[in-house]
């Protein structure tokens, strides 16, 4: 009997992808990296394994918007939904990075999604007199 190679269709990969969003994760950690310019927010399980993403961009916000708080507030409620219907998430723990508006906003859209915040840290790495800062802007 040969063995007769058959080309992936839409039903065997519908299986592998339920099969992939079937397994549930109640806990995991959201990185909220604000800079100036933008807001993102990025989630993964326990082991760090990115299960979903979102930026003030991917929301719909353009230029400037995209900096405020209301559009981090956005992003972080869109992704964390995205995470507890995709995969069952129930608790969440906050990374903050960067010095952005976007800051505190992004942990109240996290907790408004109905996610429990367990903890909150802020990683932003701070240099011990490293490298020259940008010089002042003049407008």
């Amino acid at each position: 009997m040969e063995a007769v190679a058959v080309a992936p269709t839409e039903e065997t990969t519908a299986v592998k992808r339920k099969i992939k969003g079937a397994r549930l994760i109640p806990s995991g950690i959201a990185f909220i990296k604000a800079t100036f310019n933008n807001t993102k927010v990025t989630i993964t399980d326990p082991r760090g394994n990115v299960i979903c993403w979102g930026t003030a961009g991917k929301a719909g916000f353009k230029g400037s918007r995209k900096s405020t708080a209301y559009a981090a507030q956005l992003v972080a409620t869109d992704t964390v939904k995205k995470a507890q219907q995709g995969f069952g998430m129930r608790e969440v723990e906050a990374r903050i990075n960067g010095p952005g508006p976007g800051r505190e906003s992004a942990v109240r859209g996290i907790a408004a999604a109905g996610v429990d915040v367990t903890s909150i840290k802020d990683i932003t790495p701070v240099p011990h007199n490293g490298c020259r800062p940008p010089k002042r802007r003049r407008i």
